[in-house]
């Protein structure tokens, strides 16, 4: 399974893709950022984030997106840029037919790091030791989005199993 993991922001858009299936460490294929200046106006970086979501899908063909759940916090012009950009990886994975799936920050550091209280720096020194990476993928943007392309991958993917299982269990009882 191919996952694209998207850490949403206005000025940097981490994007990061893993390769992986049950039983085998995950692979990292690509991870990197997409930036938008922010002297730009906001319709004009909202733009430069669709279509470089939509590169980075075309690219890569991932079978699953997998996004930070928008939280709020104290700085709500900060939540409502990060919602933005949420958005627009939603609407990039519903264009082209790909499953989306969202994953809360304590989500993704519990399940890369053990802790949902993890720093920033643990989060990306376990993905840099989930992957044998020589240091963390940087900035710290790109380390989380491919902390959640794994977050994905280890929970998301065995949970989208069991509720297919479950679906076709019922299906059949109704048949």
């Amino acid at each position: 399974m191919r996952v694209l993991g998207v850490d949403p922001g206005l000025t940097r858009c981490g994007v990061g893709v893993i390769d992986g299936s049950p039983g085998r460490p995950p692979q990292l294929v690509a991870v990197g950022v997409v930036n938008t200046p922010s002297t730009l106006e906001l319709p004009q970086r909202l733009l430069r984030i669709e279509a470089g979501l939509t590169e980075w899908v075309n690219q890569h063909r991932p079978d699953a997106i997998a996004v930070e759940r928008v939280f709020a916090d104290q700085n709500v012009l900060s939540v409502i840029g990060t919602a933005q950009a949420a958005g627009l990886a939603m609407l990039v994975a519903a264009r082209a037919g790909i499953p989306v799936h969202t994953h809360t920050p304590t989500e993704v550091k519990a399940a890369i790091t053990g802790s949902g209280r993890a720093e920033k720096a643990q989060v990306g020194a376990m993905v840099a030791r989930i992957l044998k990476l020589e240091a963390p993928p940087k900035p710290a943007d790109a380390a989380d989005a491919v902390a959640l392309a794994i977050c994905h991958l280890w929970r998301g993917a065995g949970a989208d199993r069991i509720a297919a299982a479950i679906a076709k269990q019922a299906a059949g009882r109704t048949a």
